[in-house]
């Protein structure tokens, strides 16, 4: 049994059983991918794969029992390498960040700067995606660090650490009508929205305070990205609601933002890695930059 086995049975798992496909992410030839797989099911003596021909098609049932073996050794081997490098070379390396668009865009470049200042030789790659693929990142070991508001908390896998508490405000053309006199949401209501895809930034929040009051939400474009939202609102598509954060007043001197925190329930962002998941020193530094209360000791009782 070796390393390039089990990496073999994973890809293979993850890219959709397309051995041309995990070839080329193994860096290796197709035939060497199935011969690693048939030599790791022969030493075991157990089938893994179910096979159409020289395609496969799926797990079987002694595969699916095997496959979280299979990852939790390669996280393991990872760990190890982390554990020696923390010694080897103590501040350089590399930090895999995965984030929502508001997370990367508004909340996390102040914690960039300062943390490159304290840890100038470490490499931050950031991957951005909805907090269902942040979560993914994570548990297939390919971030480190998952920050979202939404989804997080829901896998058993992962430590969910909460950071800091937002609202969203809801954002105008200059002059608009509902800048004038109080914003409820049944005056709210009276307009198009603009805001967040379903599952992103607080959107849960959003579609339930509509529904406890009994109202329509018209929502008439969607994105995950405030940037766009705010666009679509300048053009006088519609009224948008987006996170407070995502509003300079300066940047955005051509709309008007009103707080919108008595209308909608606070939201939580969360700042995710997994459990069993070696962290490198300089990993603990990026948490608490980015979260002060959430330092070594707090981050390794939680865990």
């Amino acid at each position: 049994m070796n390393f390039q086995q089990l990496r073999s049975v994973r890809e293979t798992q993850r890219r959709g059983f397309n051995l041309t496909d995990v070839a080329q992410a193994l860096h290796t030839s197709q035939p060497g991918v199935s011969r690693q797989i048939r030599e790791l099911e022969d030493e075991l003596g157990i089938a893994i794969f179910h096979r159409s021909g020289k395609r496969l098609t799926g797990l079987t049932e002694p595969g699916r029992q095997v496959l979280p073996i299979v990852e939790q050794l390669l996280l393991h081997a990872e760990n190890l390498k982390r554990a020696g490098a923390d010694f080897a070379r103590a501040d350089s390396g590399t930090l895999r960040i995965a984030a929502t668009h508001s997370q990367a865009r508004y909340a996390l470049p102040p914690v960039v700067r300062d943390f490159r200042a304290q840890h100038p030789e470490v490499e931050l790659q950031f991957q951005q995606g909805s907090p269902q693929q942040v979560a993914r990142l994570l548990l297939d070991g390919e971030a480190d660090i998952g920050i979202a508001t939404e989804a997080l908390a829901l896998h058993e896998e992962l430590l969910a650490l909460p950071c800091y508490r937002w609202t969203h405000s809801v954002i105008l053309p200059l002059g608009h009508e509902l800048s004038m006199g109080e914003l409820t949401l049944e005056r709210l209501a009276a307009y198009p929205i603009i805001t967040y895809e379903v599952g992103y930034t607080g959107r849960a929040h959003i579609d339930a305070a509509f529904a406890q009051a009994g109202l329509p939400l018209k929502v008439v474009l969607s994105a995950m990205d405030a940037d766009v939202i705010k666009t679509y609102v300048e053009l006088g598509i519609g009224v948008g609601i987006v996170a407070s954060i995502a509003y300079d007043e300066e940047r955005d001197a051509h709309l008007h933002a009103i707080d919108a925190r008595h209308l909608f329930a606070d939201n939580m962002t969360r700042l995710a890695l997994r459990r069993d998941a070696y962290l490198r020193d300089y990993a603990y530094s990026f948490i608490e930059t980015f979260a002060p209360p959430l330092n070594r000791r707090a981050v390794d009782e939680a865990r």
